[in-house]
């Protein structure tokens, strides 16, 4: 989608991070944009600060939680009533918890596949009959380096993001045959700022993190909070990129380039079939 002036622009997980900067790139793209986050405070932050840089931006919002089906269904509801389309769909919530597997609860499994996996496929579900309908649109998908090398101590994220891209590959060759004008983008970046490290603060009650603070968990916890905050991409630069791979349909986005090399290298060890990748190794 070459000119995306007067499109219109679905974002999850708007209420901070790379939501946030994704609002405000679209939107000084000249697009209408239709936000979700369950962090009802954190989407009016960024609805202030979109409007504060462009006073004219048009944008709407609504508190969703992306694992409820109808949730998404309420936002794209939204979108058709305020819009009449959804052009670009970033299905961009995402969340983590950490530490072995053996000490992981079942919430933290719901909780985490819950955002991450069923995040993407409701927004699959409820905008691409509408993006089929009108007879364009696009699909960004947040996945992460993590949907490609695995480090330990966050097997669930992992496992999450490893669907994310699988999803988004096949959904490509799904339109592809389906011979549809909708692209596809499957976004999968390293550590880099962003609230992720704080996503606890928007648990639910029901799937309370009950898990044991063990030594391995806190360890795993203290070095995923100092990558991110110390990643050398910023947000900013992170949505910039991934709404030009719109412009430019482009599948998949690695704003870390290193993590192609590693890619490369896991491959490698499976040509051996002797030893699990490390992806921490040498480090």
């Amino acid at each position: 989608m070459k000119n995306l002036q007067g499109k219109v622009a679905v974002i999850t997980g708007a209420g901070s991070g790379l939501g946030r900067e994704l609002s405000k790139v679209c939107a000084a793209r000249g697009m209408q944009l239709v936000l979700g986050d369950v962090d009802q405070p954190g989407m009016e932050q960024t609805l202030a600060e979109i409007r504060e840089a462009n006073p004219q931006a048009d944008a709407v919002s609504l508190r969703v939680d992306v694992s409820k089906l109808e949730d998404i269904q309420a936002l794209a509801a939204l979108a058709r009533e305020s819009y009449g389309a959804a052009h670009v769909v970033f299905n961009n919530a995402g969340v983590s918890a950490g530490g072995p597997m053996w000490e992981a609860t079942e919430a933290d499994w719901q909780w985490v596949t819950g955002v991450n996996v069923y995040g993407v496929a409701w927004g699959i579900k409820c905008f691409v009959p509408m993006l089929l309908e009108q007879g364009e649109g696009h699909v960004v998908n947040t996945a992460s380096a993590a949907g490609w090398v695995n480090a330990p101590g966050g097997g669930i994220y992992n496992a999450s993001k490893h669907a994310v891209v699988a999803i988004s590959e096949t959904l490509a060759l799904d339109l592809r045959l389906a011979e549809a004008n909708v692209g596809v983008t499957v976004l999968c970046p390293a550590f880099f700022p962003t609230a992720i490290v704080d996503a606890e603060r928007n648990r639910p009650d029901e799937l309370a993190d009950t898990a044991p603070m063990s030594e391995a968990r806190k360890l795993h916890q203290e070095m995923v909070r100092h990558a991110v905050m110390h990643g050398r991409i910023s947000a900013q630069e992170i949505a910039e990129m991934t709404v030009a791979a719109v412009e430019n349909d482009q599948f998949y986005v690695f704003p870390h380039k290193k993590i192609k090399q590693l890619i490369q290298a896991r491959a490698e060890a499976a040509e051996r079939e002797q030893d699990p990748f490390d992806t921490m190794a040498g480090r």
